[in-house]
């Protein structure tokens, strides 16, 4: 599946490298309301090009996910910053 990786020279494979670590920096560094959008940049950095469509959960099982999501962040994130900034309509421009 990487055998593209075998053709590049040296200078080509640090280029990769910093493109796919700038790509996942841009994913961990999400925060607020951006933890939960759907990230297709992140697996588009990959040089198969595809466009899974992910299962989405009903509202109920997806409302569910979302506060296990949550409690799992208090649980791994105790000392955290926490904000009460409202979700408003431009957030959903991802």
């Amino acid at each position: 599946m990487d055998e593209d990786l075998d053709t590049l020279s040296r200078d080509e494979l640090i280029a990769e490298v910093r493109r796919l670590r700038a790509g996942i920096r841009e994913h961990r560094d999400s925060t607020g309301h951006d933890l939960c959008w759907h990230h297709p940049a992140l697996w588009g950095l990959l040089p198969e090009k595809s466009d899974p469509q992910p299962d989405v959960p009903d509202w109920p099982q997806f409302l569910r996910g979302c506060i296990r999501y949550r409690q799992s962040l208090d649980r791994q994130l105790p000392d955290a910053p926490r904000t009460n900034r409202p979700f408003t309509p431009d957030d959903t421009d991802r």
